[in-house]
This record gives C-alpha cells, structure tokens and sequence, in this order.
C-alpha cells in the first residue's frame, strides 16, 4: 500500500486493487489482471504496481489501469521510485529499470536468489532477498553485494531518519547510518518479520503471528 497524491492505494491477490481518499472508506478499482500484486510506489505522476509472472501496471489517479510489458515473466516483489526512476526487483534476482514505468530494462544482479525489497537513501539503491543477500548500487545499473552477516531470509527495508532499516526470518533486524555497513538488532521475537516503515517519528514493524514492533 501506499500514500500519495492524496490517496491511498492497496494492492493484493487477484489482480486486486483498492483507492480510498481517507483509508476508512475503500473502492474497488479494475486492473485487468487476475495475477497477484505485490508491489506499489508513486513517481512522475503515475502508480506502478508490480506482481507475479512479470505483471506491471500503471495509473495516473489510481483507478484507470494499463498494463505494460516487463520483458520478463517472473515475479516481481518490489518497486520503488527515486532520482527519477523506478527500481522494481523480483524472482531469480531480477532487477528491472525504467524512467517512465512503462519502458523497462533489465539490469545485471549477479545473484539467483529472489529480491525482495528496494529503497532509496544516502545517493544509493538497496535491495535485499533471500539467503541474507544485500545488494547496493550508486545508480540502479551497476550493482555489487554487501556483507550482510547473516543467511536469514530478508523480506522488507526502508530508508528514514537517516538509517536504513532491514527485516527479515526468525526475527532479523538489520540497520546500516550509511548503507555499506550493516549492524544486526535484538528484535526479541523468532518469527518471521514482513514489513518496516516510519511514521509520526518511530520506525514500526511488523510480522508473522501479529508480531507489531516499534523503536523511537
């Protein structure tokens, strides 16, 4: 889900897609895919939301979906949108490139395991997945492998307040101030962490089992 030109959108399985102007009150949009959406960001006017089997789509107001072509049929997990382009990362570590969410191109990752995640901050990308991989790069084509000290899976990250903040199984938090070094946490809990954001001055996350962490 996310916030932006005043509106909230969510995305899920079936193609499903929902807007809402205040998060209380929910419409159904059309997106014309049966296949689940795993990811939405917002840039350059538009929506893009990404999912399984390749499956992009855009929007200008969140209600009017097309689709685009990808250039490849798997997964896609995540998507995020800075400097004026938009990152989205997927299966067999897919990283894909486009300026306008509807011309992509691939870029190498040199790995084979599934991104997960991608975000923005401190001048450079970040995208994490499976087997602890951490993947950094200056601008979204060259890429190269961070030292994460782990083998867990890592699912989510997200880049406030100056810090980097990765998620992860059994319990793995990840943080880095400058996205080259990364400092595991003591989450206190062993099940799988899915999801990381920051609002009202406090990172939350959030897990399997109704797991809800927060820090200051």
């Amino acid at each position: 889900m996310i916030y932006a030109n005043q509106r909230f959108v969510a995305v899920g399985t079936g193609g499903t897609i929902l807007v809402s102007p205040n998060g209380a009150t929910w419409n159904s949009q059309t997106s014309g895919t049966d296949k689940e959406l795993l990811g939405i960001t917002y840039g350059n006017g538009r929506y893009v939301a990404v999912g399984r089997s390749g499956t992009v789509l855009t929007s200008s107001d969140g209600t009017i979906w097309n689709s685009q072509n990808s250039g490849t049929d798997n997964d896609l997990e995540g998507i995020a949108f800075a400097n004026g382009r938009f990152l989205a990362v997927g299966g067999r570590g897919t990283i894909l490139i486009s300026s306008d969410g509807t011309t992509w191109s691939p870029r190498p990752s040199n790995t084979l395991v599934t991104l997960e995640s991608v975000t923005f901050g401190r001048n450079r990308w970040l995208a994490v997945g499976g087997g602890g991989v951490v993947l950094t790069s200056p601008d979204g084509t060259t890429w190269s492998s961070l030292n994460s000290g782990t083998t867990k899976y890592l699912t989510n990250l997200t880049f406030a307040a100056n810090l980097f903040v990765i998620v992860g199984e059994n319990g793995t938090i990840l943080t880095s101030p400058d996205g080259s070094s990364l400092i595991a946490q003591s989450s206190g809990v062993g099940d799988w962490l899915e999801g990381v954001n920051f609002a009202n001055g406090q990172f939350v996350v959030v897990g399997r089992s109704g797991i809800i962490l927060t820090s200051p």
